[in-house]
C-alpha cells in the first residue's frame, strides 16, 4: 500500500515541503531514497525501538520510502515522526484519511517520546503558505510554531498521542500562545543599565547617537577604561523590534536551534560577542551543511568584537560585504543560500599593543611606530564602514566614588525611539532604508543638505585635521542623526562640529 505524509526541509531561513512516500510490498527490506543523510538513514533503528515500546511494530515486509523532491538533500533527525507515521499508515496500523492534511515533524526517542527540533518557525510559515490544516510537532516547539496566525498547531509529547489522534481515539487540543505564556515577550534586560556607569558622559552620548542612527561604532582606549562595560549596555537603549524584525530574527535563531524551549517570538535584540579566535566560516556562516554565522545571529541586533586587532585579518575582511549589503551569500556547487545580516557593529580596541599609548602615568608606553603597526591590522575598507570612532579614557577616582547614579537606559531609550520614528517617516517610501546609517549617496544628498557655514566648517576640518575622503559621508550621516535627536529638520553647524569629533582614526597620528 502506498501512503504520502508531509514534512519540511529548511534551506537558509526558508522551508520547503518534503513529500514522504511510503510503499509496503511483498518481500523483506528497508529502502530509504531521496538524498537522506546519515541521521535520517539511522532513523529506522529509532523508529523500530519506539514502535515496539508503545505496542506497535515495523511490518515484516519490503518498505520503500522516497523523500521528494529527490534532488534536494535532507538532513537531521526531525523526520523520525514523519517516517514513522507514514509506515504505520501504509501498513494499515493507522486508518485515518486526514494524515495528508498535516505537516508532521519530530525526533523520536527509543521510548516513543519526542525531542525538540530546529527550524520550527520557517516550517510553520511554510505549512500555512502551502495550505496545510495544521502542524504536529514536539511539545517543546509548540510556542514557536504558534506564532504563525491561522495555523493549527498540535504539540505532542509522544508518538502514541499522534497515533491516537489519527485513529480518532484521543483528540488533541490546539496550542495557542498569549503574551503571558511567552516568557520572552516584553522582557527588559535590566542586567546592564547605563545608570550604573560612572562618568563617561561623552561615551554615553556616542552610544545614544549610534543607537539612534544604527551607526557602527569603535571604542579606543586602554585596558580598564570601560569599553566592554559600555558595549554591553548598548542593547538596552535600542528601540524595540517591529513584528517583521522579530519574525525574521526568530527564524534565524530557530534554524540554528537557539530558541529556548517553550519560548515563542524573540523580542529582545540579539547581542553576540564572539571570541577573537573565531574562524571566518563561524563568523559569516557556511559549512558542509550551511548554517547562519555570528553576523546573521546578530541580525537586527549588535555584533560586539572585543579587541578588534586580535581577530585574524582574513576574518575581519569577510565582514566587508555583509556590512555594505546587510546580507551574506554562501555559494556552493549545487546551491546558493542568502542569510540576512543587518546588524550594528560595535568594536573595541587598545590604542597600542601595551594598551597605554601616550599615557604618562603608565610605564608600559608604546612608540608611534608600534602603534601604527598595531592599528595596521585593521584595513582601511573595514574602518570605512564604521561611522563613529571614539576615544575612551579611564574614569578618575572622584567619578568612581560618586554616589549619584547616571541617566537610566530607559530614559535614553525613549530619545532613541523618537529619533528612529523621525527616520521611519523620512524613509517611508524606501523599503530598504530604515535608519540613517543605511542611507545611500543619493539619500545623503537629499536629506543632509548643509548651509554655507556648515560646509565651510566641514571643509576646514577635513583639511586641518587631515580627515580622509571616506569620512565625508560618515560625518553627514552622523550629523543627520544628531539633528534627529534634537528634532531639528536641518543640519546645523554644531551638529557637524560634534560629528567631526567622532572620526578619531581618520586623523593624522592614528592611521596617518
Amino acid at each position: 500500500m502506498l501512503t504520502k505524509v508531509y514534512g519540511a526541509a529548511v534551506f537558509g531561513i526558508e522551508a520547503t515541503t518534503i513529500i514522504v512516500e511510503v510503499n509496503i510490498d511483498k518481500g523483506i527490506g528497508y529502502h530509504l531514497v531521496g538524498l537522506p543523510d546519515n541521521a535520517i538513514r539511522e532513523s529506522s533503528y529509532r523508529i523500530s525501538a519506539a514502535l515496539n515500546n508503545i505496542g506497535y511494530k515495523l511490518p515484516g515486509k519490503k518498505i520503500t520510502i522516497n523523500m521528494a523532491p529527490a534532488d534536494l538533500r535532507k538532513e537531521g533527525s526531525a523526520y523520525d515522526l514523519t517516517l514513522a507515521i507514514g509506515i504505520l499508515a501504509a501498513s494499515n496500523q493507522i486508518k485515518s484519511t486526514s494524515i495528508n492534511e498535516y505537516l508532521i515533524m519530530g525526533e523520536l526517542s527509543l521510548d516513543g517520546s519526542l525531542q525538540p527540533i530546529k527550524g520550527v518557525l520557517p516550517i510553520a510559515i511554510n505549512a500555512k503558505n502551502e495550505g496545510f490544516k495544521g502542524v504536529i510537532l514536539p511539545k517543546q516547539n509548540a510556542n514557536e510554531a504558534a506564532i504563525v496566525e491561522g495555523l493549527v498547531v498540535y504539540g505532542v509529547e509522544n508518538i502514541k498521542e499522534v497515533i491516537s489522534f489519527f485513529d480518532a481515539k484521543l483528540p488533541l487540543t490546539p496550542h495557542t500562545i498569549s503574551e503571558t505564556d511567552d516568557a520572552n515577550i516584553n522582557a527588559e534586560n535590566l542586567e546592564f543599565d547605563f545608570a550604573d556607569v560612572k562618568g563617561q558622559e561623552s561615551i554615553k552620548r556616542c552610544m545614544e547617537i549610534a543607537a539612534a542612527g544604527g551607526h557602527n561604532i569603535i571604542l579606543i582606549g586602554p585596558p580598564g577604561s570601560g569599553k566592554t562595560m559600555l558595549a554591553k549596555r548598548l542593547p538596552g537603549i535600542l528601540p524595540p523590534m517591529s513584528l517583521s524584525e522579530a519574525l525574521e530574527t526568530t527564524k534565524i535563531h530557530s534554524v540554528v536551534g537557539r530558541i529556548k524551549e517553550n519560548y515563542g517570538l524573540m523580542r529582545e535584540r540579539p547581542f553576540r560577542s564572539p571570541h577573537h579566535t573565531i574562524s571566518d566560516v563561524a563568523l559569516v556562516g557556511g559549512g558542509q551543511y550551511p548554517q547562519p554565522g555570528e553576523i546573521s545571529m546578530s541580525h537586527n541586533g549588535v555584533l560586539f568584537l572585543d579587541e578588534l586587532p586580535e581577530f585574524k585579518r582574513s576574518v575581519l575582511e569577510v565582514m566587508r560585504q555583509p556590512l555594505e549589503d546587510r546580507e551574506v551569500t554562501i555559494s556552493r556547487a549545487k546551491f546558493t543560500i542568502t542569510y540576512p545580516s543587518s546588524f550594528m557593529l560595535v568594536a573595541s580596541m587598545n590604542p597600542s599593543p601595551s594598551g597605554f599609548f601616550n599615557d604618562s602615568d603608565s610605564p608600559m608606553t608604546s612608540s608611534p611606530h608600534e602603534m601604527q603597526r598595531y592599528l595596521g591590522k585593521i584595513s582601511g575598507p573595514l574602518l570605512d564602514r564604521i561611522d563613529i570612532h571614539i576615544e575612551v579614557t579611564p574614569v578618575p577616582f572622584e567619578k568612581l566614588s560618586e554616589e549619584r547614579t547616571g541617566e537610566k537606559s530607559s530614559v535614553i531609550k525613549q530619545r532613541v525611539i523618537k529619533a528612529r520614528e523621525i527616520q521611519t517617516i523620512r524613509f517611508n517610501a524606501t523599503s530598504k532604508t530604515h535608519y540613517n546609517a543605511q542611507m545611500s549617496v543619493k539619500q545623503i544628498q537629499k536629506h543632509c543638505v548643509l548651509d554655507t557655514t556648515s560646509k565651510l566648517m566641514l571643509k576646514t576640518a577635513m583639511e586641518k585635521l587631515n580627515l580622509s575622503a571616506r569620512a565625508y559621508d560618515r560625518i553627514l550621516k552622523v550629523s543627520r542623526t544628531i539633528a534627529d535627536l534634537e528634532n531639528s529638520k536641518t543640519i546645523e553647524p554644531h551638529h557637524i562640529s560634534e560629528a567631526i569629533q567622532y572620526r578619531s582614526l581618520d586623523r593624522e597620528g592614528w592611521l596617518g
